[in-house]
C-alpha cells in the first residue's frame, strides 16, 4: 500500500478550480518531486497533504487511514518552508526543540517556572536534547546550536529548518521550495545534501519546486503539474527522454527544446523543412506534425555536409563548459538553439552562417495538438 495516497483531490477558490480531480500514490521512502510553473497548484496540493488547506473534494490517505478530518499536528508530517520560519529570539537548539516540546510535553510541563517542578519533565527534556543532538550531528550544525537565526547564513538557516523537522521523525517530509531563497552555488550544494539526507533517513520526501534542475537531480519520481493537473508522473530520465506531450517537453529541459514544423507521410516517414529523418513514426499518420530537438542533441557540422539545417547565428552564450548558439533558419522563419563544445564554437560570431546536424535517435515528434507521437528506434 502507498504511504500517502491522494484520491480525486479537487480544490476551488471561489469559482476557480486550482486542482482538478487529482490522483497520486506515493510509496514509503520515496523522494517524489512536484514540479511546475508558478500558479499551477503545487503548493496548494502540498498544503492539502499537510492539512493546512482543506480540499473541496477527494481524500488524503496516510498509511491506509483517511485523514481529511485530522488536524495537521496529528498527521505526523513535517513541513519545511521556503522562508525557514525560525523563531528569531530562540537559539538553534531551542528552535529545534520546539516541535518536540509541543508533541511530548504537557501544557503544565512547558510552563517556565511551574514546569520545572513537574514530575518526569527532566527525563523528557533529556530525551529531547538527545534527539536534537542526533539531528544536528547528521546535518553538521552542532557548532551552531547556541547561535540565533540572525547569526546564520541562508544555507545554515535552511539546515536548521530541516533539523527542526527531522527531530520529529515524521512519516514524511513536505518541502515547499526550500532552496528558492539561496544563491545558485548554494542551491547546487544543498541539492546534494537533501539527496544524501534522504538516502540516510529512508523516509518519504514530497518536494515542491518550480526549478526543474532540482526535480531532475533529486527525485525517484517527478510529477509535472500544470493548471491543476499532473501531466506526467515518472522517473526524471523517462520524462526527459519521452515526454508525454509538448507542454512537458517544453517545460523540462534548459535551454528549452527546439520545436520545428514537420510532415509525415502515410508510411510514417518524417521530413522537416525538406530534410529527411532516419526513424519513422511507429504508427504512421499522414499530415503536419511537430518535431522536437533538444539543444544538446544537435551539433555543428562542417561546411561540406548537405543533409543539415542551414542558419545564421543571432546570439551566443558562453557558459564556459558549453556554448549555446542561437540561430535562425529559413531566412528567419524559425529559430534553433545548438549546444556546442567550446573548441568548435569559441570563434563563432554573430551573423556567421552555420550548419546544424542532429542525433537521429533523440528526435521527438508531436501531434499538432501537442500529444507525443512514438518513433521507431
Amino acid at each position: 500500500m502507498a504511504d500517502i495516497e491522494l484520491k480525486g483531490i479537487s480544490k476551488y477558490f471561489g469559482n476557480n478550480e486550482v486542482i482538478k480531480g487529482l490522483d497520486l500514490s506515493i510509496q514509503k521512502g520515496e523522494f517524489i518531486t512536484v514540479v511546475g510553473p508558478s500558479g499551477c497548484g503545487k503548493s496548494t496540493l502540498l498544503r492539502i497533504i499537510a492539512g493546512l488547506e482543506a480540499q473541496t473534494k477527494g481524500d488524503v490517505i496516510i498509511n491506509g487511514r483517511v485523514v481529511n478530518q485530522i488536524r495537521p499536528s496529528e498527521r505526523d508530517l513535517a513541513m519545511v518552508f521556503q522562508t525557514y520560519a525560525l523563531y528569531p529570539h530562540l537559539t538553534v537548539q531551542e528552535n529545534m526543540m520546539v516541535p518536540l516540546k509541543l508533541h511530548d510535553m504537557s501544557t503544565m510541563e512547558r510552563l517556565p517556572l511551574v514546569g520545572w517542578l513537574w514530575p518526569g519533565r527532566q527525563m523528557k527534556m533529556n530525551n529531547i536534547r538527545k534527539k536534537v543532538e542526533q539531528a544536528s550531528d547528521m546535518l553538521q550544525i552542532t557548532h551552531l546550536l547556541n547561535r540565533k537565526p540572525k547569526q546564520l547564513s541562508g544555507g545554515q538557516q535552511q539546515r536548521v529548518a530541516v533539523g527542526r523537522a527531522l527531530v520529529r521523525q515524521p512519516v514524511a517530509f513536505l518541502m515547499d521550495e526550500p532552496l528558492s531563497n539561496l544563491d545558485a552555488a548554494l542551491r547546487v550544494h544543498m541539492r546534494a545534501e537533501f539527496s544524501e539526507l534522504h538516502r540516510n533517513l529512508k523516509t518519504t520526501f514530497i518536494y515542491v519546486t518550480h526549478d526543474q534542475a532540482e526535480a531532475l537531480t533529486m527525485s525517484d519520481r517527478m510529477a509535472v503539474m500544470m493548471d491543476g493537473e499532473i501531466l506526467q508522473l515518472d522517473t526524471p530520465t523517462e520524462i526527459y527522454n519521452n515526454p508525454r506531450n509538448l507542454q512537458v517537453a517544453e517545460f523540462i529541459g534548459s535551454p528549452k527544446i527546439n520545436i520545428l514544423p514537420a510532415e509525415s507521410d502515410n508510411k510514417g516517414h518524417i521530413t522537416c523543412m525538406g530534410l529527411s529523418m532516419s526513424h519513422p513514426l511507429k504508427n504512421p499518420k499522414k499530415g503536419n506534425i511537430l518535431l522536437g530537438l533538444r539543444p544538446e542533441h544537435t551539433k555543428l557540422l562542417s561546411s561540406s555536409r548537405k543533409n543539415c539545417f542551414v542558419g545564421k547565428i543571432i546570439h551566443k552564450e558562453n557558459l564556459g563548459s558549453d556554448i549555446y548558439l542561437h540561430a535562425t533558419l529559413n531566412e528567419g522563419q524559425h529559430k534553433m538553439i545548438v549546444r556546442s563544445d567550446p573548441s568548435k564554437a569559441l570563434d563563432a560570431k554573430i551573423g556567421d552562417p552555420v550548419k546544424i546536424g542532429w542525433l537521429e535517435d533523440k528526435v521527438l515528434a508531436f501531434e499538432r495538438d501537442g500529444q507525443s507521437l512514438p518513433i521507431k528506434s
